[in-house]
């Protein structure tokens, strides 16, 4: 049982620590995050390989009272442990727990929720800006991942930063990885930066020698720092955040405690903006994390001694599927082009690039940029395939308006993770994205019933001629028979599984469910036909004509936000063609923010499983509302 960390329940207890317990600290919170992780699944390697700094953080400054802002937030399990939350640490991901990222309303210490890249430097300068314009005084701390650089709104920030001239700390953790191994041209330059990993241990040995040394040992130690600050204006003559205008300190090694102790405190004398770049270990002590950091980014429960995964379920995931179907596109067609936006391994286009290294392009956490470079690449004849989760393709919705759909380029954009996602929170719910693609000029939006479709919808996607957009849930699929060849999806038919008198139109994810329920109310007397939609735009407004009798009742049902959604399609098309004579109830997602928690639990809640379906519709033909 850990006997120093039972101690800690705020950071002000940590004040009375000796470096050598630290230390000790240092290995009881891995071992906690290890032991926790290993049972409820949850981001791994990014949270071990920040222990020391965030140990040093908040022994230095003075929290809530000093902010500290996470940037992606994923990185947060140590400073939830040292904030009060150390007990509740088991609940981690489960149903109500304790959410894997910063959260406002769990602590007074999360002082912005965050759970997509790049946005913590423009947040800091704001709270910088607003601090010293309320004549306070108090620090600012923005930690960023070297991945988060690769976002175009952290150049935006640091540009604003560099004018302004607030005082704040910028704290770049540099390891190498987002999800993936980083990309691009600011991940050579850093890497040049913190080249020489050899010379941060010698300065670190060199430092801890001299400390011991009586009388001259500290007045050594600040001659070297003058020649280190020569050496690094020698060699890096153009040190790109010096130009900028922030105060260059680093590279320092991000797993010694005293050196973060020390860089911090130095820190935290200047007037203006400073950024220090540790350099880490992401997965840090343990191996098979350090070994496979992607693997262990964001881990599935797993054997503490092995690493190996604890669910028996072998079936593939979805996003596995498109990433097999996507090689056997390109080796049809040498136009087709795979884009991802730092996830080559999330969105299971790993193996393409395995396959066609040179035709997958990663272009960091860039969603902006990805979809405006896909347009560049249609134009010129490629066949871009574009696979960005969908809560981060919320982050280009412009461009898919003004660069994609205006010009009506054709693009197919894979959104992976759509509908409820478990375990992340609410940052992470891909429940918007049928809203905010439907309402867009020449978009098409599709979603497979299962990952047999999903197959052919992919090919035939290739062949619309106009931006598609298909969506599929985060997960293992539904186990059916894969067809050998393709079978064409003409554009805007749906399919009709089940006859039966009033109607239930089922979209995506919702189709397996919708089945089911209406298997069930069957024995209640409900006589429901069921279609798989396939498309919430454009909609197969014949086959719901077909359905529409005097006094009939359609009902639809979308694993998505309601409001403007699927639904709200198929209602504005009865509007427009002025049937009245009906009763029509929408089955989904309302408005809110979304609690931690797994798929099943989630859908549970908001009465999508079948027996909440079930319980809907019946209570809809006991004269429920329409909606």
């Amino acid at each position: 049982m850990p006997e120093l960390l039972d101690k800690i329940t705020s950071p002000q207890d940590l004040r009375g620590l000796s470096t050598k317990e630290m230390g000790r600290m240092a290995k009881e919170i891995r071992q906690l995050i290890i032991d926790t992780v290993s049972s409820t699944g949850g981001h791994l390697s990014p949270n071990l390989g920040v222990v020391e700094m965030t140990l040093a953080l908040h022994y230095v400054f003075d929290s809530p009272r000093d902010k500290i802002i996470w940037d992606v937030g994923h990185q947060c399990y140590t400073h939830k442990i040292l904030t009060g939350r150390r007990e509740e640490f088991s609940s981690l991901r489960q149903m109500d727990g304790v959410c894997g990222f910063p959260v406002k309303e769990e602590s007074e210490h999360d002082v912005y929720n965050t759970g997509h890249a790049s946005t913590a430097l423009s947040a800091a300068l704001g709270m910088a800006t607003a601090r010293d314009r309320k004549g306070e005084d108090h620090h600012i701390i923005a930690v960023v991942g070297d991945g988060g650089l690769t976002g175009g709104i952290a150049w935006e920030a640091l540009n604003q930063i560099g004018h302004l001239r607030e005082r704040l700390i910028v704290v770049l953790n540099y390891n190498e990885m987002s999800i993936s191994p980083n990309v691009g041209a600011i991940s050579r330059y850093l890497t040049y930066l913190v080249s020489g990993q050899y010379y941060l241990r010698m300065k670190d040995h060199a430092k801890t020698f001299l400390k011991a040394i009586p009388l001259i040992g500290w007045p050594m130690i600040k001659v070297g720092r003058a020649f280190e600050e020569t050496i690094k204006k020698t060699f890096f003559p153009g040190l790109l955040f010096e130009e900028m205008g922030l105060r260059y300190i680093g590279p320092v090694q991000g797993h010694s405690l005293p050196s973060l102790v020390e860089v911090f405190e130095e820190a935290k004398g200047h007037d203006g903006p400073v950024l220090i770049l540790c350099v880490t270990k992401k997965g840090k002590g343990f191996g098979p994390a350090q070994d496979n950091p992607s693997k262990f980014h964001s881990a599935v429960p797993f054997e503490k001694t092995t690493g190996l995964s604890r669910t028996t379920d072998k079936r593939p995931t979805y996003s596995s599927v498109f990433g097999r179907t996507a090689i056997e596109l390109a080796e049809e067609d040498d136009r087709v082009v795979a884009i991802t936006a730092a996830m080559p391994d999330g969105t299971g286009l790993g193996p393409f690039g395995e396959r066609f290294p040179d035709r997958l392009f990663d272009v960091g956490i860039a969603e902006q940029h990805a979809v405006v470079f896909s347009t560049g690449l249609a134009l010129e004849g490629f066949r871009p395939v574009v696979a960005i989760y969908s809560t981060f393709l919320q982050r280009a919705y412009d461009q898919l308006y003004h660069d994609v759909c205006l010009m009506d380029i054709p693009i197919l954009f894979i959104l992976d993770r759509s509908g409820i996602v478990p375990d992340d929170g609410p940052t992470h719910q891909g429940i918007n994205d049928i809203v905010y693609l439907r309402h867009l000029p020449n978009m098409i939006v599709m979603a497979p019933k299962d990952e047999n479709e999903l197959r052919h919808m992919l090919r035939s996607a290739l062949n619309y001629g106009h931006p598609v957009a298909i969506r599929f849930p985060k997960g293992k699929v539904c186990g059916v028979p894969m067809d050998q060849g393709w079978k064409e999806i003409p554009l805007g038919k749906a399919e009709l599984l089940k006859e039966g008198k009033d109607l239930l139109l089922a979209f995506g994810n919702m189709v397996r469910p919708g089945l089911e329920a209406a298997e069930l109310l069957a024995k209640k007397g409900i006589d429901l036909a069921v279609v798989n939609a396939r498309f919430a735009k454009p909609l197969d407004e014949a086959l719901i004509r077909e359905h529409i009798r005097p006094g009939s009742t359609i009902i639809t049902a979308e694993e998505g936000v309601i409001d403007g959604g699927f639904g709200s399609a198929v209602r504005e098309f009865l509007d427009r063609e002025q049937y009245f004579d009906l009763r029509f109830k929408r089955l989904g997602l309302p408005v809110e923010i979304y609690p931690v928690g797994k798929v099943e639990q989630i859908k549970a809640r908001y009465r999508l499983d079948v027996p909440g379906l079930v319980a809907q519709i019946e209570d809809f033909y006991q004269g429920g509302k329409q909606s």
